[in-house]
């Protein structure tokens, strides 16, 4: 008779190894094979596996940092007095105009002499609305269509208040606003309030790189915001309008005597003096006196009674000759001329 076999198949017990379950059951397995699981078997040898080294990246040598290029400011003046007003203070890209009331010709031929374009030209500032500071403006921007004049809401009323002036000159216009800084090109630039007698007065704060130029002119008297600003100046444009005995004895009308006299007309040398020499800091390095009267100032009463009053306070004080006795001078002092172009002062 046959042998049948038996099953040790359990449903209950489905699984991986259903398989094991179906041996004939007369079929033994030795001790030792059936010591070892079916998992405790070794797939594959051990292979050791070596990897290269990993390459380790160049190391990338560090720069050397280098100077930045030093900056030079370059100033000029093309008249400064009751009969016009204008200069220019740039750098080695470009600059702009403070004020325009010299002719436009005369201005633009003495910067081509001095290698600067029209097109390096990128902005007017206006001081305020009197015809000696703003005659020649619409002029300007009208024949360099790429200049703008920036002025606050009020100056620019004023001028078209005042003068016979096209109102296409608001075309041109930015507004700007006193103690908002505002930029042209390279420059930062702050305006703030002077006392005058124009619709809107005010002087500047210019910043380029590390260098602050002041721009205060036309004023009767140093208000608080200006004094905060002009203590700032490495270079300072600062009004020295007339002599005091000569306005006393010269030909002008009482009124007009009365007029500039007040605190909202022009300064006198000796309040110029005075603020600069009790103010002096080492920081100051150039100070140009401007709009000095034509009948009651000379530009030798104006230097003698400035250089007078630094001296006296032991500051040494330079002509702007760049001589080897005059350019180790702590201060540098030059009266901007009424009618004349200036020399280009490089400032550093």
């Amino acid at each position: 008779m046959a042998k049948t076999k038996k099953s040790k198949y359990d449903p209950r017990q489905a699984g991986l190894f259903d398989a094991m379950f179906f041996d004939d059951e007369e079929e033994q397995l030795t001790p030792q094979e059936s010591a070892a699981s079916p998992l405790d078997a070794d797939p594959m040898p051990d292979i050791e596996v070596v990897l290269p080294p990993k390459k380790q990246p160049k190391a990338e040598p560090v720069p050397t940092p280098q100077p930045e290029p030093e900056v030079r400011l370059r100033f000029m003046s093309f008249g400064s007095g009751s009969s016009g007003n204008c200069s220019y203070l740039g750098n080695d890209d470009g600059g702009i105009l403070i004020d325009a009331g010299v002719d436009c010709d005369f201005v633009f031929k003495s910067l081509k002499t001095n290698g600067i374009s029209p097109e390096m030209v990128k902005g007017i500032i206006l001081t305020h609305d009197h015809g000696d500071h703003v005659r020649y403006a619409y002029t300007i921007v009208r024949r360099y269509r790429h200049i703008r004049i920036y002025s606050t809401p009020r100056l620019m009323n004023g001028l078209l208040r005042r003068h016979n002036v096209s109102r296409r000159i608001k075309d041109y216009q930015e507004n700007i606003y006193k103690e908002i800084t505002f930029k042209i090109a390279d420059f930062s630039i702050t305006a703030f309030d002077t006392s005058h007698d124009g619709t809107d007065n005010m002087g500047f704060l210019i910043e380029n790189g590390k260098y602050k130029f002041v721009v205060a002119t036309d004023m009767g008297s140093i208000t608080h915001r200006a004094d905060f600003y002009m203590k700032q100046a490495n270079f300072l444009m600062l009004e020295s309008n007339y002599d005091n005995r000569m306005l006393t004895e010269g030909k002008y009308p009482e009124y007009l005597k009365q007029r500039i006299r007040k605190d909202n007309g022009h300064l006198d040398n000796r309040v110029a003096a005075e603020f600069v020499s009790t103010n002096y800091a080492e920081h100051l390095k150039y100070l140009f006196l401007c709009h000095l009267s034509n009948d009651n100032n000379t530009p030798e009463i104006a230097l003698t009674t400035m250089r007078t009053a630094l001296e006296e306070k032991g500051i040494s004080v330079g002509d702007c000759s760049n001589s080897v006795e005059m350019r180790t001078r702590a201060l540098q002092l030059f009266a901007l001329p009424r009618f004349e172009c200036s020399p280009l002062f490089f400032l550093t």
